[in-house]
Order: C-alpha cells, then sequence, then structure tokens
C-alpha cells in the first residue's frame, strides 16, 4: 500500500534529518579551513607587506590572483568532480591547497607572492560549486538554503576563528627565526590537508550508496529530485561554450561578479582599514572580526531557515545586498571608530547571506549536468569580479593615498548587485519549487 501523506512528510522528515548530520558538519568543516586558507592573507597584510616591501598594488593584485586563478579552472575542476565524483575531487581540492597555503610561509618575493596566489586558486577551484552540485543529488528544493546555510557558515566561523588566533600568531614572531605572519600560514594550512583525507574516507557519495538510508527515504529522496528536474524541464544545453548564453547563467554570473567582487576587495583590506579607522592594535581588530563572524553566523542561518520556511531566497538576498550597500557607504561618510565599528558589524551580519542565498537556487533553474557547468560557470564570472575589483583597490589606494575611492567602487558594486538580485526574483518568482518542509 503506497504510503499516505503523513507518512511521506515523516519518512521525508527522516532522511534529510540523516542526511544532514552525515554531509554537513563534514562539508562545514572543508570549507572552514577553505576560507580560512583563503583570506588568511587580509590577517598576515599589515605584518607581511612591512617586511617583504609590498605597495598596496602589489597586495591588491597578489589578492585578486588567486581568484583569477579560480576562474581559469572552475569549469575544468567540475567537469573532472563529475567524472570522478565529488568524495574524491574534494579530497584532491583540500590536500593540494592546504599545502599551497602553507608553502606561503616561504614567500620573499612579489612575484614568488603572485604565483603563490594564483596557484592556491587553481587548487581550489570547483570547491563551492562543487559542493552545490553534490548537495542537488541529496537535498531537494524546501530543503537546499538550510543545507546550504549550515556549511555557508563556515566564512562568518572563519572570521570568528581567525579572529581569535590571529593575534597570537602573529605574536609569535621572531620564535624559530620566522615572522608571525609565517607562522599563520603555516598553523592555518597544514590542517586543511588532515581534513582532505577524513573526506576521502567519510564523505557519502549518494543516496543510493549508503547504508544509513532505508529503502523508503531512498525513495523519497529519488522521488523528490525527480519531480524537481520535471518542473525544471530539460537542459538548454550541455555544451560548455553554450552554457555563456544561457540567460540565467548570465544573470546569475553578474550578480556574482558584484557581489563576491565587493565582498572579497572589503575582506582582503578589512583589518588595514579597521585599524586605521578605529585605532585598534591587532589584538582588538581581531576580536571584532571575530565578533562579526559570530553575528553573521547566527544570521546566515537565520536567513537560510526562513528563506526555505518563506519560499523566496530572492527577497532575502535583496535585502541583504541593501544593508551590505549601506553599510559601506556609511563607513566612507561617517569614517568615526564608532560608525566604521558598526558599520563594520552591520556588513558582516549579512556578508555572506546574499552569495548564500541566490547559489542555493541555482539548482532550481539549471539541472544535471547542466547544473555542474552552470554553476562553474557562475562562480567563474564570480571570481573574475573577485580578481579585478582588488587590483583596481589596491591602485586607487596608492593614487589617493588612502581607501575611500575604493570604499565607494564597491558601495556602488552592491547598489547594483541589489538591483541585479530584484531583476532575477522578477524572472523567477512563481517558479520557486515548493514542497512540505520537513524538519532537519
Amino acid at each position: 500500500m503506497p504510503a499516505t501523506g503523513e507518512q511521506q512528510v515523516a519518512i521525508g522528515a527522516s532522511a534529510m534529518r540523516k542526511a544532514f548530520w552525515r554531509i554537513i558538519p563534514l562539508i562545514l568543516v572543508a570549507y572552514l579551513f577553505a576560507y580560512m586558507d583563503r583570506v588568511n592573507v587580509s590577517f598576515a597584510a599589515a605584518d607581511m607587506n612591512a617586511d617583504l616591501g609590498f605597495s598596496a598594488t602589489v597586495y591588491g593584485l597578489g589578492g585578486g590572483l588567486f581568484f583569477l586563478g579560480y576562474a581559469l579552472f572552475e569549469i575544468p575542476s567540475n567537469l573532472m568532480l563529475v567524472r570522478f565524483g565529488a568524495r574524491q575531487w574534494i579530497a584532491r581540492i583540500m590536500i593540494t591547497w592546504g599545502l599551497l597555503s602553507a608553502g606561503m610561509m616561504f614567500v620573499t618575493t612579489a612575484e614568488q607572492f603572485y604565483i603563490l596566489r594564483f596557484l592556491l586558486g587553481v587548487a581550489e577551484a570547483g570547491f563551492y560549486p562543487g559542493v552545490i552540485y553534490y548537495f542537488s543529488g541529496w537535498f531537494p528544493p524546501c530543503h537546499r538554503s538550510r543545507a546550504v546555510s549550515r556549511f555557508y557558515i563556515a566564512g562568518p566561523l572563519a572570521s570568528m576563528v581567525m579572529g581569535s588566533m590571529s593575534g597570537w600568531l602573529l605574536g609569535l614572531d621572531g620564535n624559530s627565526g620566522m615572522h608571525g605572519w609565517q607562522w599563520l600560514f603555516l598553523v592555518q594550512g597544514l590542517p586543511t590537508v588532515l581534513v582532505g583525507l577524513v573526506v576521502l574516507r567519510f564523505l557519502p557519495d549518494s543516496p543510493a550508496k549508503v547504508e544509513w538510508l532505508n529503502p523508503a527515504e531512498k525513495a523519497w529522496i529519488a522521488d523528490e529530485l525527480a519531480r524537481e528536474r520535471r518542473l525544471i524541464g530539460g537542459a538548454v544545453s550541455h555544451n560548455v561554450l553554450a552554457i555563456f548564453r544561457n540567460p540565467k547563467v548570465l544573470l546569475n554570473g553578474a550578480i556574482g561578479f558584484t557581489c563576491i567582487g565587493a565582498f572579497i576587495t572589503f575582506t582582503l583590506s578589512a583589518p588595514m582599514i579597521l585599524k586605521a579607522a578605529t585605532g585598534l592594535d591587532a589584538t582588538g581588530i581581531g576580536y571584532l572580526v571575530g565578533f562579526g563572524g559570530l553575528i553573521g553566523t547566527a544570521a546566515t542561518l537565520w536567513l537560510g531557515n526562513r528563506a526555505d520556511r518563506h519560499g523566496d531566497r530572492l527577497i532575502h538576498a535583496f535585502g541583504s545586498a541593501v544593508v551590505m550597500a549601506g553599510s559601506l557607504f556609511v563607513m566612507l561618510l561617517a569614517p568615526s571608530p564608532l560608525t566604521v565599528s558598526l558599520a563594520y558589524l552591520a556588513f558582516a551580519t549579512v556578508s555572506f547571506s546574499v552569495a548564500m542565498l541566490v547559489s542555493s537556487g541555482w539548482a532550481d533553474a539549471l539541472s544535471g549536468r547542466e547544473l555542474a557547468v552552470g554553476a562553474a560557470a557562475i562562480n567563474t564570472m564570480s571570481q573574475i569580479g573577485a580578481f579585478l575589483t582588488p587590483f583596481a583597490w589596491g591602485a586607487l589606494a596608492d593614487a589617493t593615498g588612502n581607501f575611500d575611492a575604493g570604499l565607494l567602487g564597491i558601495a556602488l558594486m552592491m547598489t547594483v548587485n541589489a538591483a541585479l538580485i530584484w531583476v532575477l526574483r522578477g524572472q523567477v518568482r512563481g517558479q520557486v519549487l515548493r514542497a512540505v518542509p520537513a524538519a532537519a
């Protein structure tokens, strides 16, 4: 006898509860180290730049080159993930980038800085869109924002960890003949290799291959994902070049370009901006950034849950983008220690949520192999923004002697970002796939 509606809800709730607990914590830890290895250079920047004689332009170019390497190898990496499987490929990504991140401690010249940042981006390419693709095989749409938000909090959590650790690590300056920033890269890089090995051993491949789901739970996941594919319709194209002609991919890419470009640019220089505006030392800045990470974690979880229940991810993304833009304008126009600190905390509260909410909807519009290629294409455009904007920021800082022009530029980028999200919402509103939410 077929299961009743109430029984289906109970089966779905059980399946999702198991999947969340078996998958999300491991992906969360992996992304935590990914984000730390991506932006730990922001905490090292002041001392490293002084020790090695790097200008703002050199630092901005090096900071951005990570994202150029990421962008160029995003699609190839995701195609390899589809071929070899998420577990093997995500583990490979983590092991290589952990080694390269620790290798940053050996940098002595601008050229070495450029090369290692570029290679670090190449190593990490495909991680985030790969996870989105992997989740599309586990979590139906009514659970997807929560699933993404629960691993996306790794970003603000990393800010907490780095904020609490970085002052201490930089304080090791002179120990064993090493600078404090060298200790920072070493201590925050090598553990990523160990996490990669854990992923290789324990990350499940697919619902059909695990023993901890019963047949009814496996069937429920398969049926929900099949229903999603039917509602989305057939893939527009599997061709890698044709994917860039897909309007849904292009609009999401423009949103990613503006959001990630502005977010990464500010994040790479936030400790230096806060230090100049507030007069706090490295430890104080670390605590401020750490507190921003704490409230950002709570906000990301809350917005992910609310978006799934409300059924409209993009209205929440729009509101978060408006707050980001407003906080940047406040830092520019009212640069007192108190207003800068409060505006930074407002920025930190919502800054991770925009990309999280928009990207959790990629699988609503793209399916199958198109999702793997399309997600990588969207993220490629996003990473190009993260490459170009820090370089422009550094050049403007060297030309003007301050960060005001850069702050104005990224504030305007986030204003455009909010407008683009509103346009995207108008296109997909009413097409969001709804199902009865299950507890997870």
